[in-house]
């Protein structure tokens, strides 16, 4: 068998919510004695589209020996399971997976972890520009603004709308400040790196003690940002709080989806 990118799975950190199997395509997971397990090598693409669901961090992407991707298994394996609906879904994801491949085919290689970490050169085009430096006054109004370092209780989260942001969007978008966090108070995180329970538990105590008017949730388009939006809706649920989350999402472009 030849090395390839594939779904690894910490069992430990693994609450068996199930969140994975939905946001797997290919329906290469199942929940068995309470944990996430990888049912079929060969249903697995490696593209690890399930990463973002998971709230605990327990799902990454390594390379290893594995049984290459079998599309025509994984195909009839959907349908069985699933239904012909749902083979259509996995076979517009595979056609948006075969496009990024074609955009990154220059200038990248994988690494370990996650498709959000494989490495990327925009190329873009400076002669466009029309040469004049433009300063953009910051729209920051608080600090701290690390999730793990903000106080619940502090004075600008009241009747605040709260704007949640991944590490990585305010350094792709170039009009964050502006078009995002202009008027709103920020909390600060990424969902990969950090532990996901604690920003779960630190979000709540903030909705939870504030009469918040609105949450946003600004992240990247990459797989494993969207454990953000899951930490969002369970502080959300654990408030008991009505809210209805918004969610943007920035490509690595710099472009809004």
């Amino acid at each position: 068998m030849a090395k390839r990118e594939i779904i690894r799975i910490d069992e430990d950190k693994c609450n068996g919510c199930g969140e994975c199997i939905v946001g797997c395509h290919e329906g290469a997971l199942q929940i068995v004695d309470g944990v996430a397990k990888l049912v079929n090598e060969e249903f697995c693409d490696g593209f690890g589209d399930c990463i973002g669901e998971c709230p605990t961090g327990a799902l990454t992407i390594e390379e290893r020996e594995a049984k290459e991707f079998d599309l025509e298994a994984t195909k009839d394996h959907v349908e069985k399971v699933r239904g012909e609906e749902a083979v259509e879904e996995m076979m517009k994801a595979q056609a948006e997976h075969a496009d990024e491949d074609k955009k990154e085919s220059h200038g990248h290689g994988h690494t370990d972890g996650c498709p959000g970490s494989r490495m990327r050169m925009m190329n873009k085009d400076n002669t466009k520009s029309s040469g004049e430096e433009v300063e953009v006054e910051s729209q920051l109004e608080q600090w701290p603004i690390q999730i793990h370092l903000l106080p619940p209780t502090a004075p600008y989260f009241k009747n605040a709308d709260l704007l949640i942001t991944a590490d990585c969007v305010p350094a792709a978008y170039g009009n964050y400040h502006q078009k995002m966090l202009k008027g709103k108070a920020v909390a600060m995180g990424c969902p990969k790196l950090d532990d996901a329970q604690a920003y779960v538990d630190k979000l709540t105590a903030i909705i939870r003690e504030n009469n918040l008017n609105s949450i946003t949730v600004a992240r990247m388009e990459v797989p494993c940002c969207g454990g953000l939006v899951r930490i969002a809706e369970q502080a959300i649920q654990g408030a008991n709080s009505e809210l209805v989350l918004e969610v943007e999402t920035v490509g690595i472009n710099g472009k809004l989806k």
